[in-house]
């Protein structure tokens, strides 16, 4: 069916945080990632965190869309969407439960 079409048509893999800065221009508390994706190389994402110490964020493995169209944060381009659930205004990212390879595909 359509939907289930539409979900395969999501490019959604497992990266890597190599680098968090604060992005200081955002309105609510926000922060440039730059997330290693193996062989499709390094994007950039931002991510609304406000809980997690930004420093403890590196190498941690998350799961991101990689085929959105891009979007301007503030004076930031954010190439990937990063998935995490919401909970009393924080965001907790989601991640495998184990380490991975990066770039691995989820079906």
């Amino acid at each position: 069916n359509n939907l289930f079409k539409s979900f395969k048509d999501l490019d959604i893999i497992v990266g890597t945080i190599i680098h968090v800065e604060r992005i200081e221009e955002a309105i609510k508390p926000s922060y440039k990632l730059k997330i290693d994706f193996g062989e499709l190389g390094v994007l950039n994402s931002s991510a609304q965190i406000t809980k997690n110490i930004p420093l403890a964020l590196l190498g941690f493995q998350v799961i991101a869309i990689v085929n959105f169209p891009k979007k301007q944060i503030a004076n930031f381009m954010s190439e990937c969407l990063v998935l995490g659930v919401v909970e009393d205004d924080s965001v907790i990212l989601l991640k495998p439960d184990s380490k991975t390879e990066n770039g691995l595909r989820i079906a």
